[in-house]
């Protein structure tokens, strides 16, 4: 079992959560619940600046974690509190910071915290999706950081990645995130933390994304659904705004559903917003399928979905934060007691393979390994120089995958038929290296096939550790069989085509979404195929 700071914390004391407020949130069936047996309805609002506010996120990948400043959270928990919240969901944390006082604070005013694991320069990105080393210590660093608090109901490992038919690869390395996150959680965490997804409302793919995130083996899939809707505009009712499709639709769905976000701003803009959905969602007619939801969102910003004005130390509540508030208080949604309750729903079929749904339900991306990759990298023959760029990867990847595409199937993944290379979870560099040095083997090690323009040398000291030999071994017997089934597909992180056009999502009133970002040396490594596609056998640096 691996050590972390997770398991060192709750094996040292339980006196912090015993002094707590608020008792771990637990799991059943499709319904949450307070550990004491009383079922708990998320009453939730989206608390984090976005990119186009002050403090917010910018292009540079920079984030502002709403949960390490002490001062903000002093000046906004009160008022969420007023509101009737008991949960807030944040998009990205920073795991080395120190957020003692902010979960203090919430604690002590009855709210749990829901938070994405990614943050902007690392998350799964939907045009080059990857689930990586680097993302898989991001993932359990938030994980290890939030465990310690006992008000964390759980995690996303992803928030609409795939939003339309021409991504749907994504969710391959998204569930994969979900299932190490969890096993990482089994492992480490003495009490239980769900991990989830939170989707758009897309009509081509809404039934098979939700269908393929909750089937198969359970410790792969979800714990929970998060909904991103915007269906509800204004006056309107369950029928005219589309929830009674979604009730339809959820009712049979074995994890606990909740709206993720929502709070459609057309006609008017925020102050527009009566919530009468939040009425709707607390009642008889929705309580049986619904956990609650999250309102989009605490901060008014250019965007135009908030609910108070923040300038600088001050903050000025808005009307449609009065209308908010008077509807959840009034809400007395119906409970059910966990003993008591007895869930009936089974997981969902895992949907076929069509235009519209390009993953199979019956593989998934490797667990990142990270010994693994150093290992195999120290028993690399050829490798790239180190004065090599990571923005001279792309042409690097281009030269050896498109002469000599057997060299690079041990970096490819067919979401389609659910076959991966054995090290598509390894970083940029290690790839590069991994891809040259099969090369150079192909090539029977002639004197010019590790030299590439002068950008990679023959490893005269290459040998592999011989505590991972077997390890090495058992990955180039995949490698063999991957090289047969991804001739032709993309990178680590492509597999398959994504056939027809990008669909258009009904959520037609839904905010821009939190930006991904990406690294140069990821992007280098997405771009090989398309590079690849121009590069002849004349092209070739040796």
């Amino acid at each position: 079992m691996v050590t972390s700071k997770a398991a060192i914390v709750a094996g040292l004391t339980l006196a912090g959560q015993a002094s707590a407020a608020l008792q771990p949130i637990v799991m059943k069936g499709s319904k949450f619940f307070y550990e004491n047996g009383t079922q708990f309805y998320i009453k939730g609002i989206a608390y984090q600046q976005d990119a186009a506010g002050a403090g917010g996120e910018t292009t540079t990948g920079t984030f502002k974690d709403p949960l390490a400043d002490a001062a903000a959270c002093k000046r906004d928990v009160p008022i969420m509190a007023a509101a009737g919240t008991n949960a807030i969901r944040t998009y990205a944390i920073d795991p080395t910071a120190d957020h003692s006082a902010c979960m203090k604070l919430l604690d002590e005013a009855g709210i749990y915290v829901i938070s994405d694991l990614s943050e902007p320069s690392t998350s799964i990105n939907r045009d080059d999706p990857r689930w990586d080393v680097t993302l898989y210590k991001r993932y359990t660093a938030v994980i290890d950081e939030m465990s310690k608090y006992s008000n964390v109901i759980g995690f996303f490992a992803g928030n609409e990645v795939s939003n339309n038919a021409t991504n749907t690869d994504a969710s391959a390395y998204v569930k994969a995130a979900v299932r190490d996150s969890k096993n990482y959680i089994k492992s480490n965490v003495k009490r239980w933390m769900g991990v989830g997804y939170a989707a758009n409302d897309d009509a081509k793919i809404r039934s098979e994304m939700a269908h393929f995130f909750n089937c198969g083996n359970q410790s792969e899939a979800i714990d929970f659904w998060g909904y991103n809707i915007y269906e509800w505009c204004g006056h309107n009712t369950i029928q005219g705004s589309g929830y009674q499709d979604q009730i339809d639709f959820f009712k049979n769905y074995s994890v606990p559903v909740f709206f993720a976000e929502y709070g459609c701003n057309i006609p008017n803009g925020a102050d527009g917003r009566i919530f009468e959905e939040t009425t709707a969602l607390y009642s008889d007619a929705m309580t049986d399928v619904f956990s609650g939801g999250i309102v989009y969102m605490y901060f008014e910003e250019d965007n135009d979905y908030g609910l108070v004005k923040v300038s600088g130390n001050s903050a000025k509540t808005m009307k449609n934060y009065d209308k908010l508030k008077a509807n959840v208080l009034a809400a007395k949604p119906k409970a059910v007691e966990l003993d008591s309750y007895k869930p009936a729903n089974e997981p969902a079929e895992c949907p076929d393979v069509t235009s519209n749904w390009q993953v199979t339900g019956n593989a998934l991306p490797p667990t990142p390994n990270e010994s693994l990759c150093e290992c195999m990298y120290n028993s690399l023959t050829c490798v790239p120089n180190k004065d090599v760029k990571p923005t001279a990867y792309g042409e690097l990847f281009g030269v050896v995958c498109g002469n000599d595409p057997a060299a690079c199937a041990g970096i490819q993944g067919n979401v389609s038929t659910g076959v991966y290379g054995s090290y598509a979870m390894c970083n940029s560099l290690q790839q590069l290296g991994y891809v040259m040095d099969q090369y150079y083997k192909n090539q029977k090690y002639a004197s010019t096939a590790c030299d590439f323009n002068g950008q990679a040398s023959a490893n005269g000291a290459a040998k592999a550790d011989p505590t991972c030999s077997a390890a090495l071994k058992s990955a180039e017997a995949a490698n063999k069989v991957a090289a047969t089934a991804t001739a032709g597909t993309g990178n680590g992180g492509v597999g398959g085509s994504s056939g027809g056009a990008a669909a258009t999502s009904s959520s037609f009133a839904a905010p821009v979404a939190m930006k991904s970002f990406f690294t140069v040396a990821d992007m280098a490594v997405g771009m090989y195929v398309v590079i690849a596609m121009g590069v002849g056998a004349g092209m070739v640096m040796l």
